[in-house]
């Protein structure tokens, strides 16, 4: 039986299917490979082994795209508008921030559609293979299903892989699974349910061997492999709205509605009066200019460009803008936990030795710390012998920082670094104590015996060191060393009972023990495992963990305090997943500090149908062993339960979860391309602490966009209902469509954007996520924004009347009305610095472009009022004391009264409980 196709599904799982069935249903013949006749027409058959990009909107249609938005189409019309009434240079304005806005918007998308092509780069490699009996060097590319390729340390592997047989391989799965330590493999078949990190027989695409060689055969190339899977994985998780977009766009097509519906009744309206047509219609034009808010859109991405600038400082690098706003809506953190919340650095924590425990301090490849025993009082001599072993016995190198700037860094398997730094923190040199005690002989690690020995000089004889599992060790020791490094009679109960208890606090546990070369064989160099069958003395056991950040304890700290829940999904063990949300004190029901934690499994999280994983999803803190498909389905779950999620993480498979979520978060600097790409942010300094300041300016950033809104609604809704009143009892209109367009377009850019610097409000981060299904503006903003409205009518309306019964000209008239909504703007401007706070108790000078921007908004009013060129342009006119004493009353009014009522009315309340 063969296989026709590289996605055809063999009769069962290839991880559990023998080395010699999987050969023989490919049809090859494993000593020799295909020849290079079948070879090229397999490729012709199934195609290269490359991974496939989705086609791509060509760049003139995403560039169109851009302008294709509610609030875009209003700025468009306003430029149709102001250019119909000949208003050339304001229509070129409107029209140039039309232009500007959507060149911002086509840079940070262009960026986003290299995803799939970053992780098609991830594939690039070559590949030693067999054809027709001879070893050959080619292009990954051109592999096909039956080639048989080879394998060895340093190999990235081509593709997805049966193993046919294997020496000592290990292969380091971190971006598939998240596992910290790499996998040791064999040729071995496994249950057909296996997950992917226990699939000991298989190999996949864009692993890496870090030890060890094999022989392999082709199982699946392109998109067939785990990473093409991921790649349309990634394809159908497509692009979401944001809170902000989904918000904005909603807001916009009520407010297209509502301006196009008063424009039409006051056509009608004026019509049924008996009005020319001519006029009601420039009088309707009015009032549709008077109510499209120009600026806000600008202002939109202005006020995100300035988050992006502030969080950049933060070292996190917004790609998409709308991401910025979206960090201040998160209510579920999803992250990944090697290299996101813990170091990706093993490390010692803990060590038994005569009887005896000990804590090690520190964390990472740094040999910075001591060791701490329990009790206190200096290290033993047991301890000592058991770090001497972790030392000697041991292949990895720990580089030290260079000049370059590089930190502390490993050579070889980060577990034997782990005990190279637990030595060097109590003293031990690795150099000194390989120069003391050469190595002779070695049986390196290997998965049936569990354990590696090094024979070493010792004086004028040698001695053994042994390193592995509990289990194993133990079964080979009759003594152990006492605290004083005598050796008394082993108590293998207890070193069980120690092991297990490390276990359980989610460490991986190694013994250590030493022998003496048997009498007469002291000179001879050889070793055999009949040598370490028996007869050795325990020294002791150290166990370690990838530790989290000390900066990730306290981040997920903060982010309970404000309200966000944090979930950890790895495709780690669940006792080690465990251990580390118990040590970073994850929320939720699941996981206390300091009590219990339960983690869900991903063969747990199979059995639970959709209708049921919403819940548990949100009830759930540890998620283990989990693969990219469920990481994509529990992200989806907590977003059908109304949360706002954001993902982070650094792997290959963490890509389609990174791109699913509301914003996806991935690491700079370990971080696969990939991920990066599919993300909306990169943390800079990969540090989960950095994913609590940008909330915190997330936050911050639609604040301000929600005080600019509030800020500028009631301006177009007083002109609008001016223009409708006048319209409704036929009189002259108290502001042309040009001083509308006057009004809006230099208070947005003089007053309305200076929101945009304004400093988060204290306790920001102390109140609850804003509840997604709230709208932008609450009720208490949305009656504030009517009444100021409806004052400014008054005021401007009232005021333009007093001035013709006064005797004033039209034009002054107009001028003081203008005036009117300037002023009171400006005053309201300070009342916006916040919804609930008075301007005394922020500060005058707390945001001091604000007071820039008022004293600019100034002399641009004094140059419409006085100067005659602006006379001359806009139909103003001169006006006097009394009149300018009357405006700043209006003004003041119009402040106080918001002051009173932030007193009197208490604010609704827009966020979750917690």
């Amino acid at each position: 039986m063969h296989l026709d196709t590289a996605s055809t599904t063999p009769p069962a799982p290839w991880h559990s299917l023998s080395a010699e069935d999987a050969a023989r249903i490919l049809g090859v013949d494993p000593g020799r490979g295909l020849s290079p006749a079948e070879a090229e027409e397999r490729l012709l058959r199934h195609g290269r082994n490359t991974l496939p990009t989705r086609p791509q909107k060509s760049a003139l249609l995403r560039f169109l795209l851009q302008f294709h938005q509610p609030l875009v189409y209003i700025l468009i019309a306003s430029g149709a508008v102001t250019a119909l009434l000949g208003e050339f240079v304001d229509s070129g304005v409107i029209l140039g921030v039309v232009l500007a806005n959507a060149v911002i918007s086509y840079i940070q998308e262009a960026k986003a559609v290299r995803a799939l092509t970053a992780l098609a780069e991830t594939m690039t490699t070559e590949a030693s293979a067999l054809r027709g009996g001879r070893n050959v060097r080619l292009d990954a590319a051109l592999l096909a299903p039956g080639d048989v390729v080879l394998l060895r340390s340093g190999d990235k592997v081509p593709a997805d892989v049966r193993l046919l047989s294997a020496r000592e391989l290990r292969v380091d799965e971190s971006m598939l699974t998240g596992e910290s330590l790499p996998a040791a493999k064999d040729a071995a078949p496994v249950a057909g349910d296996a997950v992917l990190a226990d699939r000991r027989g298989m190999a996949y695409a864009g692993t890496l061997v870090v030890y060890g060689q094999a022989r392999a055969v082709v199982a699946a190339t392109g998109r067939g492999t785990e990473l093409g899977r991921i790649s349309t994985l990634m394809e159908a998780a497509g692009d979401l709205e944001t809170p902000l977009t989904r918000k904005i766009s909603r807001f916009s097509h009520l407010l297209l509605l509502g301006i196009l519906a008063l424009a039409a009744v006051n056509f009608g309206l004026g019509l049924w009066r008996g009005e020319a047509a001519a006029d009601m219609f420039m009088a309707s034009v009015a009032l549709a200019v008077g109510a499209i808010p120009e600026g806000l859109p600008a202002a939109v991405t202005i006020i995100l460009a300035i988050g992006v600038s502030r969080m950049a400082a933060r070292r996190a690098v917004i790609r998409r803008l709308p991401a910025v706003e979206t960090l201040g809506s998160v209510t579920v953190i999803c992250t990944d936990k090697t290299g996101t919340l813990t170091e990706n650095q093993m490390t010692v924590r803990r060590l038994w030795a005569g009887g005896q425990g000990a804590a090690v301090t520190g964390g990472g490849y740094a040999p910075e710390g001591e060791l701490r025993p329990d009790g206190g009082g200096p290290a033993t001599e047991a301890m000592r012998q058991c770090l001497l072993a972790g030392l000697l016995c041991n292949d990895a190198v720990l580089r030290a920082p260079d000049a370059d700037g590089q930190p502390w860094r490993v050579e070889g398997d980060p577990s034997e670094a782990a005990l190279l730094v637990s030595a060097a923190k109590a003293g031990l040199d690795r150099e000194t104590a390989q120069a003391e005690a050469p190595r002779l002989n070695e049986l390196p690690f290997e998965s049936e015996h569990q354990y590696m020995a090094t024979l070493n000089r010792q004086g004028g004889g040698a001695a053994i060191w042994l390193k592995g599992s509990a289990e194993r060790v133990l079964d080979r020791c009759g003594s152990a060393l006492a605290p004083d490094g005598v050796p008394v009679p082993l108590d293998a109960a207890t070193a069980h009972r120690e092991a297990e208890d490390m276990a359980a606090q989610g460490l991986r546990v190694l013994a250590f023990a030493r022998g003496e070369r048997p009498a007469g064989r002291e000179g001879q160099g050889d070793l055999e495992h009949a040598d370490v069958a028996g007869g050795l003395v325990f020294l002791g056991l150290q166990g370690m963990i990838d530790p989290p950040r000390a900066e990730a304890v306290a981040a997920v700290a903060r982010c309970r305090r404000a309200g966000i829940m944090v979930k950890m999904i790895t495709g780690d063990h669940a006792g080690t997943a465990v251990a580390v949300g118990r040590m970073l004190g994850l929320s939720g029901p699941s996981c206390t500090p300091g009590g219990g934690c339960e983690a869900l499994t991903g063969a747990e999280l199979e059995r639970i149908p959709d209708a049921g994983l919403t819940a548990r999803a949100r009830e759930v803190s540890v998620f283990a062993r989990v693969s990219p498909e469920q990481k994509l389905r529990l992200v989806r779950a907590l977003q059908a339960g109304g949360e706002v999620a954001a993902m982070t993480g650094d792997g290959v498979n963490d890509a389609p979860a990174l791109k699913q979520a509301d914003i996806g978060v991935a690491m700079g600097r370990a971080g696969t391309d990939a991920a990066k790409e599919a993300a909306d942010m990169v943390l800079t300094d990969d540090n989960f602490a950095s994913i609590a300041a940008a909330v915190e300016e997330g936050r911050g950033v639609f604040d301000n966009l929600v005080k600019f809104i509030a800020w500028t609604l009631p301006t177009n809704i007083g002109e609008g209902m001016t223009i409708l009143t006048a319209s409704l009892f036929g009189v002259t209109l108290p502001i042309l469509p040009v001083q509308i367009l006057w009004i809006n377009m230099t208070t947005a850019a003089c007053l309305g954007l200076m929101l945009s610097f304004e400093p988060p409000e204290a306790g920001l981060m102390d109140r609850p996520p804003r509840d997604p299904a709230r709208p932008i503006l609450d009720r208490t903003l949305s009656r504030r924004i009517v009444s100021v409205g409806l004052l400014l009518l008054v005021c401007a309306f009232g005021l333009f009347e007093w001035e013709l019964l006064s005797g004033a000209g039209v034009a002054q008239a107009r001028t003081v009305a203008v005036n009117v909504f300037v002023l009171v703007e400006t005053a309201y401007l300070f009342n916006s610095r916040s919804a609930t706070r008075s301007p005394l108790a922020l500060g005058f000078f707390s945001n001091p472009w604000v007071n820039v921007g008022a004293g600019l908004m100034l002399l641009l009013q004094l140059a419409y009022t006085y100067a005659p060129p602006m006379n001359a342009l806009f139909s103003s006119a001169p006006i006097g004391p009394a009149q300018w004493a009357r405006i700043l009353g209006a003004a003041l009014l119009v402040f106080f009264a918001v002051e009173a009522e932030k007193k009197l009315l208490p604010a609704q309340k827009a966020h979750r409980s917690p």
